[in-house]
């Protein structure tokens, strides 16, 4: 049975793939678009979806949980402030994966993830 297993180890120990999945999810709630590897990409899905997930109620509660799993204030408050509002009506799948070619030096396949709902101009 696989309970308890994660989807994918990227080939790293666990305090490695927390940490990678801790700066990719920071950088891409900072920066709303990234671009990384196809399976990276696929494991910072589920990680972000759930941090989006907490972000549409702002209470003390979870934002302590989001800063335990992002560690970064900006982060943080952009996920309560900016994300979380902006998703308020969504269910769900707030990201999306863009198939973007292979890199040159190894043909690793690379990916953009981005959110879903750009954020509207404000005249």
């Amino acid at each position: 049975m696989r309970h308890g297993k994660i989807k994918t180890r990227l080939n790293r120990t666990s305090s490695h793939r927390a940490a990678l999945m801790r700066n990719m999810a920071s950088s891409l709630i900072e920066f709303e678009r990234i671009e990384t590897t196809l399976p990276k990409a696929r494991v910072l899905r589920s990680y972000i979806e759930r941090l989006i997930t907490l972000g549409k109620s702002d209470t003390t509660a979870r934002r302590r949980i989001a800063f335990s799993r992002l560690r970064s204030k900006n982060a943080t408050s952009k996920l309560f402030k900016d994300l979380g509002p902006r998703f308020i009506d969504r269910p769900g799948g707030y990201v999306r994966i863009i198939k973007t070619g292979y890199r040159a030096g190894d043909a690793s396949a690379l990916g953009l993830i981005e959110f879903v709902a750009k954020e509207e101009k404000k005249s």
